[in-house]
């Protein structure tokens, strides 16, 4: 009879010890992960209560959690309320249910707008390799125009010359620059002998 008092206090006391800390029904968390934030902006709720603002990192991805507590067995809905300016759109996914232990598995994926990145040759008579970061595009003889890959808004930009042509020289003017919320047409390469 005497141990059968002493392990209820002894499960009391845990009991107490788990609700001081933090530990007890009430006290469960909803978060998960976002990527394609590289801007201020991005705000998520759930259930339609407070709103939680998420930081941009220089990566673009990282983690979120709201500061709310949720309780156990309640349920949870995460939505988007506004994106970021450089954002197309911005999708919450694995972001409703019940709750029975910490939520860490939502997703938030944010789509950055792109923009065309081109712009113009004269007098090119060899064949042309330009470069931007990781892209590369061969200008065939004769051509009077160039299209790169398309890049992110607010993103730089750099097309420079990989490769001249058989005795020529390219030069290029308005290369250089970030990417604003217009396509980039202004880039012009010109082409003349080899002095």
């Amino acid at each position: 009879m005497k141990s059968s008092y002493l392990r209820a206090g002894a499960a009391m006391a845990c009991a107490l010890a788990l609700t001081a800390c933090g530990g007890s029904d009430g006290d469960l968390v909803v978060g998960g992960s976002f990527s394609g934030v590289t801007k201020p902006g991005l705000v998520l709720q759930n259930n339609g209560g407070s709103d939680l603002t998420v930081d941009p990192t220089s990566t673009g991805a990282g983690t979120f959690y709201f500061p709310n507590l949720v309780e156990t067995d309640s349920s949870y809905n995460v939505t988007v309320k506004t994106i970021p300016s450089n954002a197309e759109k911005c999708v919450a996914s694995q972001n409703t249910g019940k709750v029975a232990f910490n939520i860490t598995t939502v997703q938030v994926v944010c789509t950055i707008r792109q923009h065309e990145l081109k712009g113009t040759v004269s007098g090119l008579a060899g064949t042309l390799v330009l470069v931007n970061g990781a892209d590369r595009v061969t200008v065939a003889p004769g051509a009077t125009s160039f299209t790169m890959a398309k890049v992110n808004e607010d993103a730089p930009y750099t097309v420079s010359v990989l490769t001249q042509p058989d005795n020529q020289t390219c030069t290029v003017a308005n290369g250089s620059g970030t990417v604003g919320q217009a396509d980039i047409t202004n880039v012009a390469v010109s082409c003349g002998p080899r002095t």
